[in-house]
């Protein structure tokens, strides 16, 4: 059997903490007076805290300091935060788990390749640390995804080649980071959005282990 890097986003598509940055996200926008909808959220998919928080302000045509950015970021993670206490591993989205357990009895390397700062404890607290031979997150990267610098760094501690290294990805941005990459990419999501991506599937229980193997072996 071949060896092939599986490299997986962590919002979105291991687990549904999109709905927490939006709360947090909202919480900061209402109080500057911005109307902040589930539609606007979606320009902040895959997107870092820093360049998220300045298209909030773009779209209420706030102007701050970068001292007030900074406090509102700050701000922002605590309130993210607070509500990630509470996580387990009911978070995990449907389909995840099998996904990870085949790869797993199959020798595949794993890795996560995330912009999140709180990918190591969401992980954690979700039971699946163990499952992950690599993590690159948000603390271990410069450029934030379109660029593909997260993928190509997990695929090296891996030790496999881009042309072997296959993504899971759910937003626009990470789609185009894993095809600039020459990686495969895989959307998890709205194939009318995600139609940069190789594969679409709306979820992971529509991934079957005829389709991982196919995967693996070619």
């Amino acid at each position: 059997m071949n060896t092939k890097a599986f490299i997986f986003d962590l919002d979105g598509v291991i687990v549904d903490t999109a709905k927490y940055h939006f709360l947090a996200w909202k919480k900061i926008a209402n109080g500057l007076g911005i109307d902040f909808t589930l539609e606007h959220n979606e320009l902040l998919k895959g997107v870092s805290r820093v360049r998220s928080l300045d298209i909030i302000l773009e779209l209420g045509n706030v102007q701050a300091s970068q001292e007030q950015k900074d406090k509102w970021l700050i701000q922002k993670n605590e309130d993210y935060l607070s509500y990630l206490v509470d996580m387990n591993e009911t978070e995990i989205l449907p389909g995840v788990m099998k996904v990870l357990k085949f790869l797993k009895a199959n020798n595949q390397p794993i890795a996560l390749g995330s912009a999140s700062k709180n990918a190591r404890p969401i992980l954690e607290k979700t039971g699946i640390l163990s499952f992950f031979d690599a993590i690159v997150d948000g603390n271990d990267v410069v450029n934030a995804k379109p660029d593909p610098e997260v993928f190509l760094h997990a695929a090296r501690l891996l030790n496999v080649s881009n042309e072997n290294s296959i993504v899971f990805e759910d937003s626009v941005a990470g789609i185009q980071a894993a095809n600039i990459a020459k990686m495969l990419s895989i959307g998890i999501g709205h194939e009318e959005t995600l139609y940069e991506a190789q594969y679409n599937f709306k979820d992971f229980t529509e991934i079957n282990s005829t389709f991982l193997e196919l995967l693996i072996n070619n």
